[in-house]
């Protein structure tokens, strides 16, 4: 009798335990199903778990929003430099943001020179939920995420939605796509080591998104009025107004804060920590801007790379190498401060050639393959709709 107890008592416990497994599991695949799978019209949302597929470390990592990860060409790095190098930048992705990426990169590689692209300094607070979640839920769990979650939250983000996303997104369950199903286990790729490609065109001049006239010198036709904020309107436009009263404000103490961890986190790490940034006409990069990060790089003895300052030399024209009217680099042009980049990279930091070691090639060629089978795709879209449909 004694032992039949002993036996039903374990019987239950088994049961139980199989039954908390199979509840876990069911919820696990439930919140794999229901979170956004960004392979549409956001693929930004896919970038920072893309680097966890990495199978090669790298000399060169580069952090950073939108103007990196659209402005630099890893592969082009690569073919014509042999430099390996990878870019963790997302939309928008703030200063914090950037200084847990690296620190979450460190726990994998350690690389030779790392590049902070400088145009997140002008943003002093977390900003919105959805450039959070598409930078943050991509990220492998630990203390880093954990902390770079409680650094980014805005007002209303609880931690328990990013512990268990399935809280956030339990809603989409009615809004299921065929996406949600073919992309359940494996993701799109979006990247090529975490560069956005895109190969269309559409020139400054054809778009309204940007001002190039603050960068080329170009005459401004304005109609004078009593109140010049009085007949603007929008969003967009009020936004633009906001940048043109905020000029001249210095960057806020949480951004230079975590300038500082960055800086020193490189220090510890005996990285080469290079400050840039890239030539988009929008935001408009202010003179106090420049100003501060040029003293902040003469402080501490860093280089400082300020691609409007080169555009000669780059040959970037806004007519021709950019996608949006001027906010990024097309292919053309991302190549083109690549190549700028690259020469620095090889002749003044004595980065490595690693096109013969068959360590990297092997992995480079299949790298090189999905690049060029992107851009046929790109083009193919291009001649059939005239613009780009899936990218």
């Amino acid at each position: 009798m004694q032992s039949q107890n002993k036996f039903r008592t374990v019987k239950r416990v088994m049961v139980v335990f199989v039954s908390a497994i199979l509840l876990l599991v069911i919820l696990a695949g439930l919140q794999r199903l229901v979170q956004p799978k960004y392979a549409g019209d956001m693929p930004e949302g896919n970038f920072t778990a893309e680097y966890y597929d990495e199978t090669t470390n790298h000399d060169l990592l580069v952090i950073g929003d939108c103007e990196v990860y659209e402005n630099i060409d890893p592969i082009y790095l690569w073919k014509n430099y042999g430099i390996t190098s990878y870019i963790r930048g997302n939309a928008q992705q703030l200063t914090w943001q950037s200084y847990y990426m690296l620190e979450d990169a460190l726990k994998y590689e350690t690389p030779k020179v790392v590049i902070y692209n400088v145009q997140a300094l002008t943003y002093g607070e977390p900003q919105r939920e959805e450039y959070n979640r598409m930078t943050l839920d991509g990220m492998k769990w630990s203390m880093t995420k954990y902390n770079a979650i409680r650094s980014s939250r805005c007002e209303g983000e609880e931690m328990m939605d990013y512990i268990f996303p399935l809280l956030r997104y339990h809603s989409r369950i009615l809004d299921l796509t065929k996406e949600d199903l073919d992309y359940f286990w494996n993701r799109k790729k979006s990247t090529h080591n975490g560069y956005y490609m895109r190969i269309d065109v559409l020139p400054v001049s054809e778009s309204d998104v940007a001002d190039s006239s603050w960068l080329l010198g170009e005459e401004e036709e304005t109609e004078e009025i009593d109140d010049p904020w009085a007949d603007i309107a929008g969003a967009e436009e009020e936004t633009a107004i906001m940048a043109k009263r905020e000029q001249g404000k210095p960057f806020g103490n949480l951004p230079m804060e975590y300038l500082d961890k960055i800086r020193k986190l490189c220090e510890e790490n005996k990285i080469q920590l290079i400050l840039m940034k890239a030539p988009s006409l929008a935001p408009v990069w202010y003179e106090s801007d420049e100003k501060q990060v040029v003293e902040y790089a003469e402080k501490y003895q860093l280089p400082y790379i300020n691609f409007y300052e080169h555009l000669d030399e780059t040959e970037i024209d806004y007519e021709t190498d950019t996608y949006d009217g001027g906010l990024h680099m097309n292919l053309s042009g991302a190549d083109k401060l690549s190549k700028y980049l690259g020469r620095v990279l090889t002749e003044e930091y004595k980065l490595a050639d690693h096109r013969k070691d068959s360590g990297y090639s092997d992995a480079y060629r299949e790298k090189e393959k999905f690049y060029e089978e992107m851009i046929q795709a790109q083009q193919k879209e291009l001649d059939m709709y005239g613009e780009i449909r899936s990218y």
